[in-house]
């Protein structure tokens, strides 16, 4: 397995995939594991699905942490900031222009591109899940397990059943698994960092929960008051994606900050461009009137957000980077990666499916991503465009 690389060559990958990747985080873990696992091999799937587990079980947007930890096992803490900074860049910049006056996509081919776009996450989705079931769900166990968190996942509310079904996995591996080899061990990668960096960065994430409304009272900035209800946003909500909405609305919107219909304006805009759904943030910092506003609000609010989760992740990471290869945590890790798959399965359902998939045209325009994905080998931003020109002759027929 190849370690070493280029923050350069970082950038660039992830940089096709902020342009790319439409469909929120389930859908961007799709895109992560077609480009970075089967094609660029960073990773293998064992690896891959253990790293999503870990993101899942942390608060933050699982999806860019996924991309920062990819990122820095590639080319180190420069390689984690320049997958950050591609991944996320592309929709922040659309987004803030959007917050100064940019005219939104309109009319029916702008309609039509969205819907294309819903449609090839449904392709994208299924696509990973076919996949990495065949890898994660080799034996009858490891499939009831996943069938088992596809239900759990669907039952319950979003962040409750996702976490639920991977607490399900976790205590299935350790009971049905424990006698199940594979050589998932040595091909783990080593993420690299060190156990004092890991304790500020734990201490720095407890420190800004702690420190910020204190200083923001103190001091009656609104500029730290901003920091403080985005970095709180992206401290407390599991799983990323839609779940941080409420978070986000009660921090600004019931502040006083940002009026409902701008609220909602700048939601409907987070839908049109690709990357993660957190740079929503970049909108909201913009047209907030607490802090500077405009470009330096913008940054304020999205690296506010996304600090808190990249914090507690590299915090995290060399603790398990020294227990993951324990018998009792890969029987664990193997059940949580089981339920992974029945997690993906479940929002390849819904939200994926449910949305996008509103009649015969739109599921034969996803059966055509799906096969150019997994029968010709296509690459997921030529499945993207196929799609967006196929949602815009749905919408001009």
């Amino acid at each position: 397995m190849q370690r070493a690389g280029r923050a350069g060559e970082v950038f660039l990958a992830f940089l096709r995939l902020g342009l790319t990747s439409f469909g929120g985080p389930v859908a961007h873990l799709g895109y992560f594991r077609d480009d970075l696992v089967v094609r660029r091999k960073w990773m293998d799937d064992r690896a891959y699905a253990d790293l999503v587990a870990l993101c899942q079980f942390l608060p933050g947007p699982a999806s860019s942490q996924v991309g920062f930890a990819m990122g820095l096992q590639r080319a180190g803490f420069t390689g984690a900031l320049a997958a950050f900074a591609a991944f996320t860049l592309p929709s922040a910049i659309l987004l803030a222009a959007f917050a100064a006056g940019a005219a939104a996509l309109g009319g029916s081919v702008g309609e039509g591109v969205l819907a294309g776009l819903k449609i090839v996450a449904v392709a994208i989705v299924a696509h990973a899940v076919w996949g990495m079931a065949r890898t994660l769900t080799p034996d009858a166990p490891r499939a009831g397990i996943a069938v088992a968190a596809l239900a759990l996942a669907l039952l319950l509310p979003a962040a409750p059943g996702q976490l639920g079904a991977l607490a399900l996995g976790v205590v299935a591996g350790l009971l049905l698994l424990r006698g199940v080899e594979d050589s998932a061990v040595a091909s783990l990668p080593s993420f690299g960092v060190r156990r004092p960096v890991a304790v500020v960065c734990l201490a720095l994430f407890a420190g800004g929960l702690i420190a910020l409304p204190l200083v923001a009272a103190a001091t009656g900035s609104g500029a730290v008051s901003l920091v403080d209800a985005f970095f709180r946003a992206g401290a407390l909500v599991f799983g990323g994606g839609h779940v941080v909405l409420p978070l986000l609305q009660a921090g600004v919107v019931d502040t006083g900050w940002v009026s409902p219909e701008s609220f909602l304006a700048g939601y409907g805009a987070a839908q049109a461009v690709p990357g993660p759904l957190f740079t929503f943030s970049a909108y909201l910092g913009a047209v907030s009137t607490a802090g500077p506003g405009g470009i330096p609000g913008a940054a304020l609010a999205l690296g506010a957000i996304f600090l808190p989760g990249f914090l507690i992740l590299v915090g995290v990471l060399p603790f398990w980077d020294a227990v993951r290869a324990r018998p009792r945590v890969r029987a664990a890790m193997r059940g949580a990666n089981a339920a992974v798959v029945g997690i993906l399965a479940a929002a390849l359902y819904a939200p994926v499916f449910t949305t996008a998939i509103t009649g015969p045209a739109p599921l034969v325009l996803a059966a055509v991503g799906f096969v150019l994905l997994t029968v010709f080998e296509a690459p997921a931003w030529a499945v993207v465009l196929v799609g967006a020109a196929g949602g815009v002759v749905l919408a001009l027929v």
